[in-house]
């Protein structure tokens, strides 16, 4: 969720997951993991309010059973819903975990507000049950963020300082070796699957970055691609050559008006944008499936603003099916209220979407290239605001 447009995209929270409860790990495959966000809400009279922090929590899921999920560490740790629902990851090897904490509580007069914080968590993912092991300081308002191919080297984008944090991964030792300046407002990167670039989301730009890879060096030479109105989140096709972007259009929020996906030809030397695929009003939520075929994309719908005039009481899930280089628009499935994490499983059979109003998860089910909705629902205990799919 943007930053810009927060207080339009409030909701009534609770406060719950207070303290660190875990259960023993059974040691199944795959997992996931989501980040519950309880500090922005709503008051009685539906005014925007603040709540205290220390409520959120991070969650390990372990999906051994993909209709039935369960809940297998609960880390008391901060996350945000103020970005792309893609603050968090989980590294190829399956060993570690990375956290971005984007926006903390702080006092103005006696006034609770949400201002930017600079801290990366570091989890344990082989430890029994999953810990915290290291924190890290990075940029101002860490955000989005994905580990490279080979799982030694993650990027971090830092949005309000518009600069990107490269990271060495050394087991479950964190180091950060270097910064990449961008843009203000960098929202989401991710590598291509060779290793050798990565691509990050210049949201008020209307750009994405095309970054360089070399080794442990990470280099930004000012080559762009345009795209559709705000562009938030971004995947790439396994064999990379596409990538897709989600645009959000509304600067961060709902307007009532349909908004995009942009689809990039990757194959080099010249990246460039080759279609805009309409989709529903205000996508956040995007991943990709591991087998390449398919991509869905996560529209808000208004669902968020009960007040406003293109209110629809469910967000929506549209599936992107893939062909070689050519990206079309597949079914479409209601889904929940606020939808914002999206995760597809590693056999590419199931889908997971956060809906961070009902405080629960939809299951969708894909055959082919057809997506159903299978009736299930995941119930967490928080507001789900950010999730990422680890390996099988």
């Amino acid at each position: 969720m943007s930053g810009f447009m927060l207080q339009r995209r409030t909701a009534p929270l609770l406060a719950l997951l207070s303290g660190l409860a875990v259960t023993t790990v059974v040691r199944a495959a795959p997992f996931m993991i989501v980040g519950d966000d309880e500090k922005v809400g709503t008051d009685a009279q539906g005014k925007p309010m603040v709540n205290p922090t220390g409520n959120d929590a991070v969650l390990i899921v372990d999906l051994a059973k993909p209709e039935d999920p369960k809940i297998v560490a609960s880390l008391p740790l901060e996350n945000s819903i103020v970005g792309p629902p893609v603050n968090l990851d989980i590294s190829p090897n399956g060993a570690i975990a990375l956290v971005a904490d984007s926006m903390t509580v702080a006092e103005d007069n006696g006034v609770r507000k949400m201002v930017p914080t600079d801290k990366l968590f570091v989890i344990d993912m082989k430890a029994n049950p999953p810990k915290l092991v290291d924190t890290l300081t990075l940029g101002k308002q860490p955000s989005g963020l994905s580990f490279s191919p080979s799982g030694d080297m993650a990027l971090v984008c830092n949005r309000a300082d518009g600069t990107i944090s490269v990271l060495k991964i050394d087991g479950t030792t964190v180091t950060q070796t270097g910064t990449v300046t961008v843009s203000p407002g960098v929202s989401q990167v991710v590598f291509t699957p060779d290793g050798k670039h990565a691509l990050a989301v210049k949201s008020p730009d209307n750009k994405v970055a095309v970054l360089d890879v070399d080794g442990d060096k990470v280099a930004y030479n000012k080559l762009d691609v345009p795209t559709f109105p705000f562009p938030y989140n971004v995947v790439v096709t396994p064999d990379g050559k596409l990538a897709i972007i989600a645009d959000n259009g509304g600067g961060g929020s709902s307007d009532g008006s349909l908004d995009a996906a942009t689809v990039i030809d990757l194959q080099w030397p010249h990246p460039h944008g080759i279609r805009h695929i309409t989709v529903g009003d205000a996508p956040e939520g995007l991943a990709m499936a591991p087998n390449g075929k398919y991509a869905v994309i996560v529209s808000v719908n208004g669902s968020n603003n009960p007040s406003a005039w293109f209110y629809h009481k469910t967000g929506a899930v549209t599936l992107l099916k893939i062909s070689g280089t050519t990206v079309t628009e597949g079914k479409t499935v209601q889904v929940g209220a606020l939808p914002e994490a999206v995760m597809i499983s590693p056999d590419s059979r199931y889908i997971y979407v956060g809906n961070f109003l009902d405080k629960d998860f939809s299951i969708l089910q894909v055959t082919g290239t057809d997506l159903t909705d299978t009736g299930k629902r995941f119930k967490v205990p928080g507001h789900p605001a950010s999730g990422r799919m680890g390996p099988k």
